[in-house]
């Protein structure tokens, strides 16, 4: 699934090509992703100028002067930019097309994205109000994590990776961030230290800032015919590394289930 990380080189990667262009239309092969995508929505684009590219937790947002449409890649699906005599392919859901020749193609052979439109403020949409701060934003601060972990039974992993809480905290970099950290995922998020919180916060910024740079490479991959969900090669400590030796004191790493995603932690390292 597309994390925060990727889903940020996405929007870097399309912004400079369409912001500022005018839809010429929206055409849509596939009117049934996750949600049906709104009827009235070609309607509703064609010919008004993208005024922004943005990004909220893993949603894109496209804004426009009389509201803003939603993308979501869900659990497999990536927006390039294409020309527009670019073929289409099987999974190619739909196009949002611009003036001077640019299209955005929204590609998913999952078809569980979403394309929806917003005509008010769409930090109220349904699918946003209720979402945590941002990570790398200063109202996600230790006080806060620490604050809101108070008497959670919960997992840490689990805890760190609620939308409500924090949004775009992943799979990939709850492990990475939990194990820079040296703290167990099992382990009650209401047994959290202000140290351990501190810390934790700390190391959840720098694992994502860091693949965020490190997408920064890929940012060609999402001009062309052949363009990519956006996931790049990454340099990680634990994630997919059951069974292997702990990079740090050589023990084999262990591998379990929390909440039905694969977790990976060394016994020895974490406490």
């Amino acid at each position: 699934m597309p994390e925060l990380p990727e889903v940020e080189t996405s929007r870097r990667g399309i912004e400079p090509h369409i912001l500022g262009r005018k839809v010429k239309g929206l055409v849509v092969r596939y009117w049934q992703l996750r949600w049906p995508i709104p009827r009235d929505l070609p309607a509703l684009l064609a010919g008004h100028k993208l005024q922004a590219v943005e990004r909220r937790g893993k949603y894109l947002l496209f804004r426009f002067s009389h509201g803003c449409a939603l993308i979501h890649l869900g659990m497999s699906g990536s927006v390039r930019i294409v020309n527009v005599s670019e073929p289409v392919a099987k999974h190619d859901h739909f196009d949002i097309c611009f003036d001077a020749g640019k299209v955005l193609r929204y590609t998913d052979p999952r078809r569980f994205g979403s394309l929806l439109w917003a005509a008010g403020d769409v930090g109220e949409h349904k699918l946003i109000r209720h979402l945590g701060p941002e990570p790398l934003s200063d109202d996600f601060n230790w006080q806060y994590l620490y604050e809101r972990s108070r008497k959670r039974k919960q997992s840490l992993k689990t805890f760190i990776m609620d939308s409500k809480l924090v949004v775009g905290v992943g799979n990939i970099y709850a492990n990475e961030a939990l194990f820079a950290s040296s703290i167990k995922p099992i382990r009650f998020a209401g047994k959290l230290t202000k140290a351990q919180a501190k810390c934790l916060v700390e190391n959840i910024k720098r694992v994502l800032a860091q693949a965020i740079e490190q997408g920064g490479t890929t940012l060609k991959d999402f001009v062309g015919g052949d363009g990519k969900p956006g996931y790049f090669a990454q340099e990680l400590l634990v994630y997919g590394r059951g069974g292997q030796p702990c990079v740090r004191c050589d023990k084999l790493l262990k591998e379990i289930r929390i909440g039905q995603r694969t977790t990976v932690y060394c016994t020895r390292c974490q406490k």
